[in-house]
């Protein structure tokens, strides 16, 4: 089970999922490209090599944290990392965070907060909640299968970009297809749930 996020624990070797919500549920992505602003910030921190602006290099968080499933929704963004240095996860998601809502208060000329809250993340201290925790990330979009901005297709059988580490999920299942197939299981014994529930509703 997860622990609670009210106050984050900042622990080695572990796994969270971190969760970010606009503020007042506000949407933080208005076009693609905003999308693909947001995926260009990991490549930032998390690439093999360290990046760098004109005035000076950003954090290098490769080989600290390692961004295992992701899934960026119109109004919020869930992501499941995990931190092998005490420390990584909260530089990382300063550093983003303070990046985009920067990046979007500039293009879309507004001010104030772009994040309900800075984030939050809950320790995740076994392999079954593991497992569905990314499944859920996966599941969020309604049409999840050919949805463009999560990490679906990379964990089931699309290369994936160099700052996304998704390994530790995969070697749980063997293969593509196998996490494929746990994905849907859920969703058709969800909807099949969901028509009992109904019928006895009734």
């Amino acid at each position: 089970m997860p622990s609670r996020n009210v106050v984050k624990p900042d622990l080695p070797d572990a796994y969270y999922h971190i969760y970010a919500r606009g503020a007042g549920k506000v949407e933080i992505f208005l076009e693609d490209v905003d999308y693909q602003f947001f995926l260009s910030l990991f490549a930032r921190h998390l690439s093999l090599r360290q990046q760098s602006s004109r005035l000076s290099a950003y954090p290098h968080l490769r080989g600290d944290i390692e961004l295992l499933c992701y899934c960026l929704m119109p109004n919020h963004i869930h992501l499941l990392v995990y931190q092998s240095e005490q420390g990584a996860m909260p530089r990382l998601m300063r550093s983003i965070m303070t990046s985009y809502s920067r990046y979007f208060n500039h293009k879309y000329k507004r001010s104030g907060a772009l994040f309900e809250t800075r984030y939050k993340a809950s320790l995740i201290e076994n392999e079954a909640y593991l497992l569905h925790i990314s499944r859920y990330i996966h599941l969020n979009p309604r049409y999840y299968k050919r949805y463009p901005y999560s990490s679906l297709g990379y964990l089931t059988g699309q290369p994936s970009p160099e700052w996304l580490q998704p390994e530790k999920i995969q070697d749980l299942f063997g293969s593509a297809e196998k996490y494929k197939e746990f994905v849907a299981d859920y969703e058709e014994n969800k909807a099949m749930l969901d028509v009992l529930k109904k019928e006895l509703a009734e």
